[in-house]
Formats: C-alpha cells, sequence, structure tokens
C-alpha cells in the first residue's frame, strides 16, 4: 500500500535504485514494495503492512526470514572472522561445508569450488568442463546442448546455454548459441522416450564437439516450473556416459529440499553428476553464496604443475566465511528437524489444502513437485502476470507469475494457516481473471 512513509521509500528507491530484471518506466504506475522488515514467512512495509513471501524472496528463503538460529550462527561468526581471501588460505566454516555438502549429495561429488550466485556457479561448471577436455587433450569439446525452456542465469556464460527468449534476445550477440534438445514437459507431449531418443541423436553426432549437457533436475523455474519425470535423468546420465559427454545438473532452485528430497537428483536411479551446481536457498536465503560439486576424475585434470592447468577462476568474495557459517547452520536445521520427513507430510496437505485451486475452471495442469506448486490459468487479460501481482499484493500475498503460470514457493515455515489464507485468497484472484 502507497502511503506516506512507503511513498518516501519508493520515490527514493525509483530514483537511486536500477532495479534487477526490471522495466522501470513500469513503476510509474505499479509502485514497488518497500520492505522494513520481514519475520518468518511475512513481509513488512514501513507502514505496517504485511504481506506473505509466497515465493521465499526468488526462491532463497527455507526456513524463515529473521530466523533466530542462523542469526546467531552469523553473530557468533562475526567475532571470529567475517571474510579471508580462499586463495592461499583457507578457513573452518569453508572446510566444514564442503565436507558435509559431499556427505549429504550424490555419490561421487567430493570437491567443492565457491561463487557467490547461481549464474557464478553455471558458469564455473561450463568453463571447469571446457578445460577438463582442454587439459585431456581433446580441445575440440567445447559446445554445450541444454533443454528447450532451460535457465541457467544471466551473465554470458550461463545466459548462453539459457533457452527463455526474453533474457537471450538483448544480447545474441555476445552469446554462445547451444544445442537445444526436448524437454519431456507432459504439457507439450513430449515423452520421456522421445526427449531420450533426441537426445542420444544428437550426441552420436556431435559428442566429440561436446562438452556437457546442462539441464534442471526435475524442474525448469523460470520457463514455468515445467515438472517432468525422473526416469529421463536416468536415461540423459546413461546417454551423457556412452558418448563421453559432461553432464551438469543446475540445482540452483532445486536443491535444499525444495523437491521433496535434499537434491532433485536423490529421485534419480542413475549415477550422480558430473557437475551439480547449488545456491539460493544453501544459506536460507540470508547471504548470497553458491557452489559446484564435482567429481575426483574431473579434479584430477587440474591437479598439475603446470599453472594453466589449474582452474582459472575466481572472485573476491569466494567461500566467505560468513556465508559459509549460514550454510552450516541450515543444514544443521535440516539434521535436528529432520526437515526432509516433516516437509513430505507437509507438502501433501498443501496439496489437500490447495485442491479447490486444483479444481477452478480457470487453472489447467495444477502440478506440484514437493515444496513446489505451480498451475496454468486461462485468462484472456493482456499483462496477466502483473494483473495477478497487484491483484495479490492486494490480498497481502506477494507472487510473481511467470506469463500465465502462477506459482508458490513458500518457505517451509509456512503454517497450514497461512496456506488456507494463499489459497482461499487466489481462488478470490481467480474468480477475477
Amino acid at each position: 500500500m502507497t502511503t506516506a512513509r512507503n511513498a518516501e521509500w519508493i520515490a527514493r528507491s525509483r530514483a537511486a535504485v536500477w532495479h534487477p530484471c526490471t522495466q522501470m518506466k513500469a513503476h510509474e504506475t505499479l509502485p514497488l514494495l518497500p520492505i522494513a522488515r520481514a519475520e518468518g514467512a511475512w513481509l513488512h512495509d514501513f507502514d505496517g503492512h504485511r504481506y506473505l513471501d509466497a515465493i521465499s524472496s526468488w526462491w532463497v528463503n527455507l526456513f524463515g526470514h529473521a530466523n533466530p538460529r542462523i542469526n546467531a550462527a552469523l553473530r557468533d561468526q562475526l567475532e571470529r572472522l567475517d571474510h579471508v581471501l580462499l586463495a592461499g588460505c583457507t578457513h573452518a566454516p569453508v572446510v566444514e561445508l564442503s565436507e558435509r555438502l559431499a556427505a549429504l549429495a550424490p555419490a561421487g561429488l567430493g570437491h567443492a569450488f565457491y561463487a557467490s550466485d547461481g549464474a557464478s556457479a553455471t558458469e564455473i561448471a561450463l568453463k571447469m568442463s571446457v578445460h577438463y577436455w582442454r587439459n585431456r587433450g581433446l580441445p575440440d569439446k567445447c559446445r554445450f546442448a541444454a533443454l528447450e525452456g532451460g535457465y541457467h542465469g544471466e551473465t554470458a556464460g550461463a545466459l548462453g546455454v539459457t533457452d527463455v527468449a526474453l533474457f537471450r534476445a538483448a544480447y545474441g550477440p555476445l552469446l554462445q548459441q547451444p544445442a537445444l534438445l526436448p524437454c519431456p514437459d507432459p504439457r507439450h507431449g513430449v515423452t520421456v522416450l522421445a526427449a531420450a531418443a533426441a537426445l542420444d541423436a544428437h550426441f552420436a553426432a556431435h559428442h566429440a564437439t561436446t562438452a556437457a549437457l546442462i539441464l534442471e533436475p526435475l524442474v525448469q523455474g523460470a520457463t514455468g516450473m515445467a515438472m517432468y519425470d525422473a526416469a529421463y535423468l536416468a536415461q540423459a546420465r546413461a546417454i551423457t556416459a556412452k558418448y563421453g559427454v559432461h553432464l551438469i545438473a543446475d540445482e540452483i532452485m532445486t536443491g535444499f529440499g525444495r523437491t521433496g528430497t535434499m537434491f532433485a537428483w536423490e529421485q534419480v536411479p542413475a549415477p550422480a553428476p558430473d557437475f551439480l551446481c547449488l545456491s539460493k536457498g544453501i544459506t536460507g536465503g540470508v547471504l548470497p553464496l553458491s557452489c559446484v560439486l564435482t567429481t575426483d576424475h574431473v579434479f584430477a585434470a587440474f591437479y598439475a604443475d603446470d599453472t594453466t592447468r589449474g582452474f582459472l577462476h575466481s572472485h573476491s568474495y569466494t567461500g566467505n566465511a560468513l556465508a559459509c557459517r549460514a550454510a552450516l547452520a541450515v543444514l544443521d536445521i535440516f539434521r535436528d528437524d529432520d526437515v526432509i520427513g516433516v516437509n513430505r507430510a507437509r507438502a501433501a496437505r498443501w496439496q489437500s489444502i490447495l485442491a479447490p485451486v486444483a479444481a477452478h475452471r480457470a487453472v489447467r495442469h495444477f502440478r506440484q513437485c514437493g515444496m513446489i506448486v505451480a498451475f496454468d490459468v486461462t485468462s484472456t487479460r493482456p499483462d496477466f502476470s502483473r494483473w495477478w501481482f497487484e491483484q495479490a499484493l492486494a490480498r497481502e500475498l506477494l507472487v510473481r507469475p511467470i506469463g500465465s503460470t502462477v506459482y508458490f514457493m513458500p518457505p517451509y515455515i509456512t503454517t497450514d494457516d497461512d496456506m488456507q489464507m494463499l489459497a482461499t485468497r487466489t481462488l478470490d484472484i481467480l474468480e477475477h481473471a
């Protein structure tokens, strides 16, 4: 709501801040949402109005805002070590986090390389794959394959393997063109068998020049929460292994319990990928951090006396001690509170609470994967996503549709009462769609 105190911060922000992935002119008529504080699943503006964070602030918040256990860990760490460069130095939080991630991840992923955000993790995995093949004497293996509708970030390398036209079109001259292969999205009638056959045929012809296949396991986020069967991932792992192509699993969004297991790849009846990209929920939404886990085999290709064979990637805040300590606190919560088990029961309750939404006449393809819920809406409104966003804010909900797809990805601590409120107010919006 735009009242005096809110209006001040809206005006100052519009004048000084260039907001991400935003047409700033739109905020001449659509006010920014000024947030003064947050607690649990709720955001509060400067005039005391509250909003349910139904999208976990861009999918990052797991255990609620201002989580006291994460905050306590950060206060303790701040008194010990805030940051030190990770080139030539090390510290306890980054070592402990690396060990614990290796123990939790699919078997064989024992080496952790850190960055600050998901796109950087994608860049690292892509560069590491190409550099691996060069170190192995196969420099022609420098191209990539990706799935149609995939999204992997907005830096140049990450955008080069993304198939979302909105993001790619403006920056085409900077980007590599990947081989785009079918995603077995049941909404489009693509079967696992057909998608796997297309993948096999492509690598049969192009494996000599392909470094890696990159994909989002189980759920493609930015294309509209496309959900597909784990059987395809098992096929993809077998096919990439057969043709000597790396498999990069982008779990930036799906990791840390979002799909019902700690990592989506746990639901795949196949060996681990060559690279596992992690970010978003890794710190519970508190501090920027990302990580790429990889294998002994990949690591060994860089282990040499020659500096040029080393992995040449860095940034100033790699492995930041505070961010790593936040991530350790997140892993403590998963362990101590049996979060995965509790979430399975919670996801079932959410499905029941949202059943009237699934049955609404305007809803198509209602779907759920663990703690992610999505549905497509039949509407004639020309700017549906903006309209829904405004309608949701008016009902104390923060929801940002992707095109005509509405999705919910709230913090895990969201109560059944909060979810019931979300369902009831969503039904009200649907009546006007």
